[in-house]
């Protein structure tokens, strides 16, 4: 059995302008040394997926640069390997010729060569939205016992009012695993399930997906092939029951960054045997701390000096916090430099950002105070 992936790396770069204005959905930093995509690339070496293309739209340069050659998830490779699509694939090679793609649907349109191409019996597609560990040849497996047309991975929660900013694909799931009606919805208070846009299918439905897709002018993956088909063909549920986050805005990457500060968030995430996850390897000093430096309940990564307090905090790569400082609740990316007797809580910095001596910033976890790459403050 042979299976491709494919990841949308910029469906969702609307959601979060705030970081995704210079970069894709794909590349946003993410738990001190890490990017969106290496959860979703991750879940597919670790499932044996050795040919993955990744759909490209705009502002694609730090993808490319985070991905390289894919020797950092062993997809250095003469056959299959990991392939960048760029989005001159849909403007040239399909009849959505002269724009660029809008939709899940309209994507993969513009991949289609690609789909032709790889010669896989099935197909695994994601989104880079949603961070979960999760053993894909599971549901693989399922796909291929039930014979089902197609089978989406969803997550039951107890409500869509934290954490949910945009509407989300809900479902409702009959006894037997079939899916019986898909719906977009926004702050619903009761329990329901979720669609996490992970899904299998076989690559000649896939093609043929396309194929009428261009006759009809579908746009909509949900609205015009999902919800088609209930009825018609099977769709079914693969429930999933590890951790799992959704990012859709500023402040719903805020709360997942912050839950990453508790045990079970790691431990459901980064420590399950045989599932790593993967990510681009930079070689950098330790971190250095201060004698009366005083660290709290925080994720600190390498190459940072730390001469204040830091409390409930994510730091990555190179952030130096001068003396004085006090950084509480608060996501410094790459070389944020923070001078002396600052104060900092519920701030999102981008990289290479400067605060200066004696600044006192402060924002709120529903609405982070935020500084854009490069700016001085």
């Amino acid at each position: 059995m042979n299976v491709a992936g494919l990841i949308f790396s910029n469906i969702h770069d609307q959601s979060i302008p705030e970081l995704t204005r210079i970069r894709t959905m794909a590349s946003i930093p993410f738990g001190c040394r890490y990017r969106l995509i290496d959860f979703p690339l991750s879940n597919m070496v670790n499932s044996d997926i050795t040919t993955v293309g990744i759909i490209t739209h705009n502002n694609y340069q730090s993808l490319m640069d985070h991905i390289g050659t894919g020797k950092d998830w062993d997809l250095a490779r003469r056959s299959g390997g990991i392939k960048l699509l760029p989005p001159y694939v849909a403007a040239y090679e399909n009849s959505v010729a002269g724009r660029l793609y809008s939709s899940r649907l309209e994507a993969l349109i513009g991949a289609e060569n690609f789909v032709h191409r790889c010669q896989a019996d099935y197909m695994v597609l994601s989104d880079c939205d949603v961070i979960l560990n999760i053993d894909l040849r599971d549901v693989i497996e399922e796909h291929i016992r039930t014979g089902a047309f197609l089978t989406v991975v969803t997550k039951q929660l107890e409500s869509l009012q934290h954490g949910f900013d945009s509407p989300v694909d809900v479902v409702q799931v009959g006894a037997d695993g079939e899916i019986t009606e898909i719906t977009r919805r926004r702050g619903q208070k009761d329990p329901c399930e979720v669609s996490t846009n992970v899904m299998v299918v076989r690559r000649s439905d896939l093609l043929a997906v396309i194929s009428e897709s261009l006759s009809h002018g579908y746009t909509s993956f949900a609205g015009d092939v999902i919800a088609r088909n209930l009825g018609r063909r099977s769709i079914r549920a693969y429930r999933y029951t590890g951790w799992y986050a959704h990012i859709d805005s500023l402040a719903s990457y805020f709360a997942c960054s912050m839950q990453l500060l508790s045990r079970e968030a790691r431990e459901g995430l980064f420590q399950i045997a045989d599932r790593q996850i993967y990510t681009k390897i930079r070689n950098s000093s330790p971190t250095k701390y201060a004698g009366d430096a005083v660290v709290k309940n925080s994720l600190v990564a390498d190459g940072c000096i730390i001469e204040g307090r830091v409390e409930n905090s994510v730091l990555f790569r190179g952030v130096r916090v001068g003396r004085g400082t006090v950084v509480r609740n608060s996501i410094l990316l790459q070389d944020t430099f923070v001078g002396s007797d600052v104060r900092l809580g519920c701030v999102v910095t981008d990289k290479n950002v400067v605060i200066k001596d004696g600044r006192t910033l402060s924002g709120h976890e529903s609405m982070p105070f935020f500084i854009g790459k490069g700016m001085m403050v």
